[in-house]
């Protein structure tokens, strides 16, 4: 088997992973409780739209440029991208989430890790001077683990949108197999968002996506939630 980085990838990307990734809709609770995400077709729009205006200029923007950043040992450059990180995610919850997960797939993965790389950023870790995103801890894992870059943001963008139609599927409800049309038919996207994230210009990266941004906060303020973000 050629592909000997395959397995890492399936760990590192699994949706399953005991982060607490399933705590969080990301928003999509606050579409769900307006109507504007309310079955087959409206999921499908919105993870679409995520995918493509959201995740494609920030979260797997900046996992490629920390991927980079660590292949290249610039430990800088990935502190700059942390602090670039959480200012780019105006809503609370959504930044006070991507730290707890990044915070944790960081220790999941740093016991097996035991790079100059990995040793310096967990020091960083302890004394409070990053806040150690998701985005870019799956792209620092990635460049250790020796996943190929293209792969690496295939498994991210799998990962977000498998999340995005599991939540679909309890917040709306749809049936389980409109939640896997929807998954399937976005193979041919995500190979494309892989393609075009490699390209991505620098100055685009943190592209406001503002109805995003505005229903992420709505959150917190919804009468009922059954997520935390």
């Amino acid at each position: 088997m050629k592909n000997t980085f395959l397995g890492k990838l399936l760990h590192l990307a699994d949706p399953t992973l005991p982060i607490g990734g399933f705590t969080h809709s990301n928003g999509l609770e606050t579409y769900v409780q307006q109507g504007l995400v309310c079955d087959k077709a409206t999921t499908d729009k919105y993870v679409r739209h995520n995918l493509w205006y959201n995740l494609k200029y920030n979260d797997a923007a900046l996992m490629k440029l920390a991927y980079e950043a660590t292949t290249s040992e610039d430990l800088n450059a990935l502190i700059a991208l942390d602090q670039e990180c959480t200012a780019l995610k105006s809503p609370k919850e959504i930044r006070e989430a991507s730290k707890k997960l990044g915070v944790r797939i960081y220790k999941i993965f740093s016991r097996y890790q035991q790079q100059d790389f990995v040793v310096a950023w967990g020091k960083l870790i302890q004394k409070k001077e990053v806040d150690s995103h998701y985005c870019l801890m799956y792209g620092m894992l990635a460049s250790l683990l020796e996943i190929p870059l293209e792969e690496a943001l295939h498994g991210f963008y799998y990962n977000a949108a498998i999340t995005m139609v599991t939540n679909a599927v309890k917040l709306v409800p749809l049936g389980q197999l409109d939640g896997q049309d929807v998954l399937f038919g976005l193979h041919d996207d995500i190979l494309g968002l892989c393609h075009e994230t490699l390209a991505v210009e620098r100055n685009l990266v943190g592209l406001c996506n503002i109805g995003f941004d505005i229903r992420c906060m709505q959150h917190e303020r919804l009468y009922s939630r059954v997520y935390i973000s």
